[in-house]
């Protein structure tokens, strides 16, 4: 099931790292800092998303390897994924992962000393410690014209070599990560609804509501 899940938010391993620029790196573009702190201001004044989204997944000769269709719901810490077979409930303390096929849940504890990977985090300001990052220029995307912004990761371990983020009116349309294997993950947002009254009961995975649910409980 972990697996599942870290296929579909591969887009989010960049939040992983924590490292400060080496000396020698380079330095960020300010122009593209701007961008990218005006987007995180703008994510935090909400008090609830909803959102759609999609993950392409492509190898290196452009043969697709997938695609993946779903629903994010976020309120402060909290969150849950829904997409087909599969769905991520987390209520800021607890998060169950749930597969379908197998009806079997999942439960851990969130740990707030870790860095977690979350929705919220595609968001906000995760950029300033982990990349380096450029503004490139205006580029077209659904007739729209974008800011791209290129984040090159400071760890040089990691899987991948490029992360390109189109962005819109302060919004991320979408987030391209290019690895090094020459596989790319395009992770795109649509009809992004603000400010809707959302129940804390919809980040909490109801037993009643899944017959016969097999639980393991890892906390």
């Amino acid at each position: 099931m972990k697996k599942i899940f870290s296929v579909l938010f591969v887009v989010m391993v960049i939040f992983c790292a924590s490292a400060q620029p080496p000396k020698g790196m380079g330095q960020s573009d300010p122009e593209a800092k701007k961008i990218l702190d005006a987007v995180s201001a703008k994510f935090k004044s909400y008090k609830t998303v909803q959102a759609s989204f999609q993950l392409k997944m492509e190898n290196a000769t452009g043969k697709s390897l997938g695609n993946k269709s779903g629903t994010v719901y976020m309120k402060g810490t909290k969150y849950r994924v829904s997409l087909t077979g599969q769905e991520m409930f987390c209520d800021g303390a607890n998060i169950w992962s749930y597969e379908k096929a197998a009806n079997e849940v999942t439960i851990s504890k969130v740990d707030p000393s870790a860095n977690s990977i979350t929705p919220q985090k595609l968001f906000t300001n995760f950029y300033d410690k982990d990349f380096l990052y450029k503004l490139n220029g205006i580029v077209k995307e659904g007739g729209k014209n974008a800011q791209e912004i290129e984040l090159t990761p400071i760890d040089k371990s990691k899987p991948f070599f490029k992360v390109l983020l189109h962005i819109e009116k302060g919004a991320i349309m979408s987030t391209k990560v290019m690895e090094k294997n020459g596989n790319k993950f395009v992770y795109s947002v649509s009809n992004m609804k603000t400010g809707a009254a959302i129940t804390d009961d919809t980040f909490v995975f109801d037993t009643k509501k899944f017959p016969g649910v097999e639980v393991v409980d890892l906390r």
